[in-house]
Formats: C-alpha cells, structure tokens, sequence
C-alpha cells in the first residue's frame, strides 16, 4: 500500500521521481505528490493531485524545478479520505520539512493533541502529517545544542521522533537546511535503496529502482538510513552502524511492458503457459539415473522428513491458492494440513503441536498480516524448549528480494516474474504449481502414492504450457462474447466441489476486484442451505463441473440452480450431463488433480472481459492496492 520514491545526487530529481512513481502506481492511486529542494531558493517545492498520477504530471505540466534531491509518494488511503489536502508529500509548519510515509500510525491522535496544544494546526485528516511536525519540534531542540545544520542533524532528529511512533511505517524526510539529504527509515514497511554513482535513490519497491540501478541495498526492520551523493549511512534500532554488502537486482525480471495487450491483466493471464514451463524447468528435474522426475527446491528439505502437519497462512488470493494447496496435501500426499487468514492467525492462533510446517504465502513478499503472524509463529515456537516445537518455514512469494525472503529461509520463488495488474492472475498460477511441487515432495517423502500415480500426476503437469495455450486462444473470443450479455448483472453465485471449492471462490474475488459486481462463491452442495434464496432470472450462476468423483454432486446442485430459473454457466469437458448448462465454457477432460489449474483459465478472462466492456480501469480497480502493507 502506497509507493515512495526519493532521490540525492547529481542529476534532477523530477524525472527520476515521476519515472519511480509509474513504476510503483499499483501501490496505491489515490494521490500522488513531490517535493523537491530548489536549488535555486533553497526552499522545498511541493506539487500534489487528486486521483491517479497522470493528474499530477499534467499538474506539473513540464515543470523544470530545479533540484536534485526529491521524494515522491502515490498514495493508497488509510486516514483521511482520498483528497487533495490528503495526499503527501506532509509539511511543518514553516514549510521546510517534507515527509512521505507508507503504513499506519497507531498513535498518532494522541501526538496530534500533544502537537494541537502546543499551537500546531493541521491541515490534513491523516496520520503522516504528525511527522513533519514532530521533526520540526525536535530540530528545534537540537539547534539549541548548537549543532550544524546538516542531514546528521536531521538522522538524529528523525531517529528521536520515530522512538515515539507505534505501529508501521516506511518514510523519506527532506529538510530545507539540509539540501543534499535524504533521511528514510522503515519499520514492519519495505523500503529499498538503489546504488549509483554519486547518487541514490530509495523507494518501496525494486520497478522503481531498475532503471536507474541494478545494484540494491535492502534496508531491515527498524533500520534508519542517511543518504548523501557522498554515500549511505544505515543505523539499526539501537544506533549502531550496519555494514553489509548490497545485492544485484535481475532488471529483466523488472520489465513492465504490456506490448499489444490493451490491458497489463490481459497480457499476465496470456503470461501464464510461460509461467508454467518456467516452474517446470525450476522445480521438476529428471534424475539422469533412472529417468523420473523429481521436485528439487533450492534449500535443504530433510527438515521435511519429521513434519507430521501443515498451517498455511495467507490473505485473499494467495488463500485460495493455499486451499487448493491444502486439499493437495491432504488428498494426494496424506499429511494432515489448515488454511488460516494470516490477519485471524494473529489474533487466535491454533494450538502448538510437534513437528509441524508453517507455510506463508504471499505474491509481493510484504503482505503485513502474513509477514506479522510468521513472525509470531517463530516466536512463539521458538519460546518452546523441544526440538520438536522448533519453527519449521517455508515462504511462497514472487518477489524473494522482499521482506518475506529475508524472514523465511527457505523461500520457494514462484518466478512468475513481475505483475503489474493488481488483480492478481499469474501469481495465482504460480503459487499453485507451488503446491504442486510440495503436494509430490511430500508423497515422495511419506510414501502415501505410489511411484506410478506421483508419475502420472507430474506427466499431467508436463503437459500443461501447451493446454494453457489452447484454452486462452478458444475462450477469449468465446468470454469477451459471454460478457456483453453480462456486464450489467448485479449478483453472480460461482459454485464448485472438492478440490475446486476454491477456484470459485478466486472466481467470484476476480470478478468482484475488477467489474464491482457482486459475486459470492460456495461449495456446490452448500447452495441449498442459504444462497439458494438468491436465485432468480438475474442472478446467473457459474458451475465448475469438472469430470471426477463429484461430478454428478455437482450436476445434481446445478439442477437446483436451474429449476430456480438462473442462467447456467459451466465450466466443463463436453460430456454427458453438461448438457444442462446454458452456456459451456469448454474444458479438456483431464486428471481431476489438475483441474483447478485449467478451470481458473476461463473465470479469470470473462471477469476481464466484463470489467473491461463496463469500461473500468482493469489494472487498477478502485479502493485496492498491489501490495498490502498494512493492517
């Protein structure tokens, strides 16, 4: 949730910003703004809009302020509404302090009274603005000390003001006095620092970065950083100075190039067979000794070995994802496994039982709730004295630079590369071919399937890139069709059973993040213990019926549907009994394990396809955010 960019060097800082800035709008576009030290006046100009960035460049209008240290932001709301008196970059009082913050400050209305009392008025309705002042109170008590008007001056002012701050936070601080400077700091937020030559930038995430670097300095939890043409000085908690070595960024996994597509979530949904052969080629290897395949993952797994149960704990879609990974682990490789909302977790957690695998799973890497309730479950675990209670992590993510693959060992990288639409749709791919993977380790490991059906299962997979390819090709025509007929519905009920129970539920959150359609997903036999009442004529619902042990359970709840008049969709193999349906939306007949993998192909193009024949924006649909930082 919302972007920061900040630059210092040699070069101006406005393009740099509003480049960081596009790169990082999936973050948040509520607002945006900067503020830039002029060179000329030695004064901080700030320029801010209402709305998506493209109202900001054309605010600025080719402005040539000159200056070359800045920040940035785009803005996702928390506090305050999303207004222009709302958007950052904050100011003090005098104007000589500018801050950008991602994240939530918990206690900031009662450093707002403090600060009202003392004479501080305030401009805006969100958290962020008591920053600037608290700075600028602070800097006023320093100067009493007589110390130099420099970005020392003001590192030692923002580290005392930050000692005050509950809850978390990613900022940039600029000062007037201090026309070279840079201050950030990040607590429970990402933030990343790009290394150039005589120059640095900061920002929340590495697309922002990769043009102008491909050398990156991660910062840790509670770090504080100065940054100077001259060079960075990174400090931990407890003002002690860190050195480390930075890291290469792999820019060409940075690309955000939608090429012909109209839409980047149309292009990442046409992305997905080559998702597929990339897992394929990462995670199946041929043993050359007898020619199977095996899963092979980057760290060691004979910590697997011991592990008698599974918790999964993940938000939105990376839960789905997580419940089909459970049914996988459950069903296919016999070792008992839950799906928890990260955000519950936290606050009610299960029991402590012995050897168990705690699985986080989050595309961005810096899902708060995720990234909070592992973090929880290491400490709680580790407060145990038996090895048998000891934390055992595995992390699912996209993005293993981020604050996931720092935290977690042993990280399974689902190479998706990056994704642009906030809606989430090859991610959602990966992460499932990431169960996959784990779903087979285990059965190998446990011995719960036979060699035979582990192969059987892995050739399923082997077959998939090409599948992949002739179902986009068959049902984006066929969807874009079904779409105009449906753009001006109101309720939709996705139904599904078994192992498909949470591809109607990635259904219904696709259509419901991207068209503003209300939609709902259940397990197919629970229609008539509630939602039921819902049907009619104008409620059409979508059945994933896909051949297997519950087929004819799913036909039989899809009858229910048609006798109360509704419009049937189904998501099928043209075979007997899927006749009843209105409208088939064709599937090939294939091993009901991977079924899920083929069905989510034609529910996340008619969802495209309606949102965009309502003429919505479709890569960033109103109120949500690509990346989850907060509470």
């Amino acid at each position: 949730m919302c972007g920061i960019v900040a630059v210092t060097g040699y070069k101006k800082a406005l393009p740099i910003l509003i480049n960081g800035l596009e790169k990082l709008e999936y973050r948040g576009y509520d607002s945006s703004g900067i503020a830039i030290i002029n060179s000329e006046t030695n004064s901080i100009t700030c320029n801010k809009a209402e709305g998506k960035l493209k109202n900001l460049i054309s605010n600025l209008n080719d402005q040539n302020i000159p200056g070359t240290v800045g920040i940035g932001h785009t803005r996702w709301a928390t506090h305050g509404k999303p207004e222009l008196k709302n958007a950052h970059p904050h100011t003090d009082s005098a104007g000589t302090i500018a801050v950008v913050q991602n994240g939530i400050i918990e206690n900031f209305q009662d450093l707002k009274n403090k600060l009202e009392k003392e004479g501080i008025s305030f401009n805006s309705d969100t958290d962020t603005e008591v920053i600037p002042h608290l700075i600028e109170r602070e800097l006023n008590t320093l100067s009493k000390l007589n110390l130099e008007n420099n970005g020392s001056t003001l590192l030692v002012a923002v580290r005392n003001v930050i000692s005050d701050l509950e809850g978390s936070y990613a900022l940039a601080v600029l000062w007037a006095e201090a026309p070279t400077s840079l201050v950030v700091a990040r607590r429970q937020a990402p933030l990343i620092i790009g290394l150039g030559e005589g120059e640095f930038i900061c920002a929340s995430d590495t697309p922002a970065i990769a043009n102008f670097t491909n050398i990156i300095l991660p910062m840790e939890d509670e770090e504080i950083a100065l940054l100077t043409p001259l060079g960075i000085e990174i400090y931990d908690s407890n003002n002690e100075r860190q050195y480390r070595n930075p890291v290469s960024l792999k820019v060409s996994e940075q690309i955000m190039d939608k090429m012909n597509f109209k839409h980047y979530m149309l292009k990442e949904i046409y992305d997905q067979p080559g998702t597929a052969k990339n897992w394929l080629e990462n995670y199946l290897i041929k043993n050359l000794e007898n020619g199977q395949y095996q899963i092979k993952y980057p760290f060691d797994t004979k910590f697997l070995k011991s592990i008698e149960r599974i918790e999964i704990i993940a938000c939105g879609t990376s839960k789905h994802a997580a419940m089909v990974g459970s049914f996988l682990l459950e069903q296919f490789a016999g070792i008992p496994a839950n799906v928890f909302y990260a955000s519950e977790f936290r606050y009610s957690p299960p029991p402590l039982l012995p050897n168990t695998l705690t699985i986080g799973v989050t595309q961005s890497g810096e899902t708060a709730d995720t990234i909070a309730a592992l973090d929880m479950e290491i400490k709680r675990r580790s407060s145990i004295d038996d090895k048998k209670f000891k934390p055992n992590l595995i992390a699912i993510t996209n993005r293993k630079e981020s604050s996931i693959g720092r935290q977690i060992p042993n990280i399974i990288d689902i190479c998706a590369g990056i994704e642009v639409g906030v809606a989430a749709t090859k991610t959602f791919f990966a992460q499932l071919l990431s169960f996959y993977g784990l779903a087979i380790k285990f059965a190998h490991i446990k011995c719960s399937r036979s060699s035979n059906e582990i192969d059987k299962l892995i050739t399923e997979l082997l077959k998939l890139p090409p599948i992949i390819e002739d179902l986009l090709e068959k049902h984006n025509k066929s969807s874009e069709k079904l779409a105009h007929d449906f753009f001006n519905i109101k309720d939709v009920i996705f139904l599904g059973r078994g192992i498909n129970y949470p591809i109607a539920l990635e259904g219904a959150l696709k259509l419901k993040e991207i068209s503003y359609i209300h939609a709902a997903g259940y397990p197919a036999g629970e229609m008539k213990h509630g939602p039921i009442a819902l049907l009619d004529k104008k409620v059409p619902v979508i059945s994933i019926a896909s051949s297997g042990e519950v087929f004819d359970k799913v036909i039989s709840n899809a009858q229910e549907a048609k006798a109360r008049n509704s419009y049937l969709i189904g998501i099928a193999p043209e075979i007997n009994g899927t006749e009843i349906f209105d409208y088939l939306m064709q599937i090939p007949s294939s091993n009901e394990w991977i079924s899920p993998l083929l069905n989510i192909i034609p529910l996340q193009l008619l969802s495209y396809h309606i949102a965009a024949h309502r003429g919505l924006d479709v890569d960033q649909p109103r109120n949500l955010a690509k990346s989850v930082t907060v509470e």
